[in-house]
């Protein structure tokens, strides 16, 4: 009988308290801002649903075991690691494909664990590349807790990485050039005696400067897959909660954006909640805005009924902000500056190569939540953005530019694809199930055909100055994108996040997350694409746009995998033995490897093991086939991955995130071990005989 870890925290999703409160404002525990009642996939019965009691959490194990090695502070012992019946192919209806794995995925698969640790296969070493607090710039120190100043954070590495991108950098042998996102901060985790009801300006100033991004200049050492920090490069940028922002696209100067400090509407000071991202074939980063609306206090004290809907769409709450920065910086109290809110929430691009340039927000992507915006090129040259919303009940979305890219890197070249993003028409997705209603009962069973699947549209919401929605402006559109989408009858789906084109096939794969609030009384129900009520574990959803065209208004789908435990009627995992894979819950973060597997980053694992990193094969006689590749340590989120041919890249999130944590007690010790500040970092994996990892 297998042994059932232990759940951590009560919170939906597997996530603590504490991660709730700091990263999103608590969004699980308020309603929903989604309250329209559009259409669900198909038709649907609002059955009730008999919910499983408990849900094993532990890989299916065989007598065969192997030890994976472990990031611990000095002094701690590494976790052991048993390797999943996938790997060993001695569980009963083991076939030979499950003995060898899909080239990419041939490594020891890391059982479930709740070490404090990073927890990797064996055969694999690992190191921190850069922590928080770590200097970037020319001039900033050496980290140092008891004397952390606004100025100091400005030059040094971030906090709580999230999305990472990779680029060669041309000329400079042996170096990479990382772009690195600052999700939130967790004052608590940060500040020895933090009073969270009565902040200091210093920590406030402190708090915004740890927000944004980093680009970092990374030095690989050519016999392993180790990577480090080169601090102080002419390349490396810090952009903060007060770097300023060019507004380009068809809301850029609108009545809608501007505010006393910036009457025009153009400029913008910061970037707040950066989350997923991408990289654009003409060599910029994108990343995008996601929980802003925790910032913002005292929206019940706006009186216009107009604003205060739109307001309450976006999530905005009344009272004081959770830090308290309206106290020192009047932007963030929405009573005073009402537009501010509107200035956030958007896509924004930077270019790595020039330190010197100005970020720009994208207002022709919309304005929500935004996970991801991973491009594609159409046939003839014009890129297409995917994009989700990260809120339960919240819509997936698209954007077609009506420009062609320029091939090359001349300056006539540079100049016309900064303007590719400004240009285009934004969609919104309806997905529509091909079973009968009756098939689709809440409780996660297939329908007769074997799979979650069927047929969708893309529903235009404005094209340049152009509104497709009736009673709203174009402007109002790319403002209030999440109000154009509920009157068009968008599909409500389970917290779209990452978004991820296949290079290999063109197939787009989305990451649902969970929606713990499916089918309870009032709320949306079940439906094709989004299948069981009280969902807890999330999916993988599985796009092809019609032609494989990017361009196309219609799509089929599928659902590629249902997570959670394999031993869970309710699970699926593309059609391959559930007794072969590993146990998976809360798809994040997701990319591609040059093998064309898809690996996944968990958030908030519902199934009582830390949160880890996952790969599986899209293709051919494994498709479907999870192999767990690593573990974080407590309180952790794994993000931001990067599968190179000879490394892992891992951003390592708000370990020791944990009720009740502090400074004075911390619930982790990663990653310098008992007696210091646990610190978010990235991290490096590699074979230690210096092969191709997986192969």
């Amino acid at each position: 009988m297998r042994k059932l870890l232990p759940l951590i925290g009560s919170h939906p999703g597997g996530r603590s308290a504490m991660t709730c409160r700091y990263r999103c404002g608590d969004a699980c525990f308020h309603d929903a801002p989604n309250t329209s009642g559009n259409a669900y996939v198909g038709d649907v019965i609002a059955g009730a649903l008999s919910r499983r009691s408990v849900l094993r959490a532990s890989a299916v194990v065989t007598a065969a075991a192997a030890t994976g090695a472990a990031l611990t502070g000095p002094g701690a012992a590494p976790a052991s690691a048993a390797e999943s019946g996938a790997a060993s192919g001695t569980a009963a209806g083991a076939t030979r494909h499950a003995r060898r794995p899909a080239r990419g995925l041939r490594f020891t698969p890391v059982a479930p664990n709740t070490a404090d640790a990073v927890t990797v296969p064996a055969g694999h070493e690992q190191n921190v590349v850069i922590r928080w607090g770590d200097p970037v710039l020319r001039g900033a120190p050496a980290f140092d807790a008891d004397r952390q100043s606004a100025k100091a954070q400005a030059g040094q590495f971030g906090y709580n990485n999230d999305y990472m991108a990779v680029l060669d950098l041309p000329g400079e042998r042996d170096r990479q050039l990382l772009v690195i996102n600052h999700e939130y901060t967790d004052e608590v985790l940060m500040f020895a005696g933090y009073d969270a009801d009565n902040p200091t300006r210093t920590q406030a100033e402190i708090g915004l400067q740890a927000h944004g991004l980093t680009v970092l200049v990374a030095q690989e050492e050519r016999r392993s897959g180790r990577l480090t920090a080169v601090p102080r490069h002419h390349l490396n940028r810090r952009i903060t909660g007060t770097t300023p922002f060019e507004v380009t696209g068809p809301a850029a100067g609108s009545d809608l954006l501007k505010t006393a400090a910036d009457p025009e509407g153009t400029r913008i000071l910061g970037t707040l909640n950066n989350c997923g991202g991408g990289i654009t074939p003409w060599g910029t980063v994108l990343s995008g805005e996601e929980n802003f609306n925790q910032y913002f206090a005292n929206g019940d004290e706006v009186t216009d009924p107009k604003i205060a809907e739109r307001l309450k769409r976006y999530g905005i709450k009344g009272g004081a902000s959770e830090r308290k920065w309206e106290r020192f910086d009047r932007r963030f109290d929405v009573a005073k500056e009402p537009n501010e809110t509107n200035r956030f929430g958007w896509v924004v691009e930077i270019d790595p190569f020039d330190p010197d340039s100005t970020p720009r927000k994208l207002t022709a992507l919309g304005r929500f939540k935004h996970e991801a915006a991973e491009p594609r090129l159409t046939p003839d040259g014009r890129p297409v953005l995917y994009m989700g919303d990260d809120e339960k009940f919240d819509y997936f979305y698209k954007f077609v530019s009506a420009k062609r890219m320029k091939r090359g890197n001349s300056a006539a070249a540079r100049e016309h694809n900064r303007t590719l993003l400004d240009e285009g028409t934004l969609y919104v997705a309806k997905f529509t199930g091909d079973s009968p209603a009756g098939e689709i009962d809440g409780s996660g069973k297939l329908p007769e055909d074997g799979e979650f699947d069927g047929h969708g549209e893309w529903i235009p919401l404005a094209t340049g100055t152009t509104s497709h929605v009736p009673g709203m402006t174009a402007e109002e559109v790319y403002v209030f994108t999440r109000m154009a989408a509920d009157k068009v009858g968008a599909t409500k789906m389970d917290r779209p996040e990452d978004v991820e084109p296949s290079p290999r096939t063109g197939k787009v794969y989305v990451a649902l997350t969970n929606n713990s609030d499916r089918g309870k009384d009032g709320k949306a129900a079940a439906d094709e694409a989004n299948p069981r009520n009280g969902n807890k574990h999330g999916q993988i959803l599985e796009l092809t746009e019609r032609r494989n065209d990017p361009a196309a208004g219609r799509f089929t789908w599928n659902l590629f995998l249902v997570c959670g435990d394999p031993e869970d009627p309710s699970t699926y995992f593309g059609g391959f033995p559930k007794d072969q894979v590993s146990p998976i819950s809360c798809p994040d973060n997701i990319t591609f490897d040059v093998h064309g597997n898809l690996w996944i980053s968990t958030d908030g694992n519902a199934l009582g093991s830390h949160d880890g990193l996952f790969g599986v094969a899209t293709t051919g006689s494994r498709r479907g086939q999870v192999r767990q590749f690593l573990t974080v340590p407590t309180g952790a989120e794994t993000c931001g991955p990067i599968v190179q041919e000879r490394r892992v890249l891992v951003a390592v999130q708000h370990p020791g995130e944990v009720d009740g944590a502090t400074v004075e007690q911390p619930a982790s010790h990663w990653p310098d071990g008992p007696g210091k500040l646990v610190r978010p970092s990235v991290i490096s994996v590699w074979r230690k005989d210096g092969d191709d990892i997986g192969v």
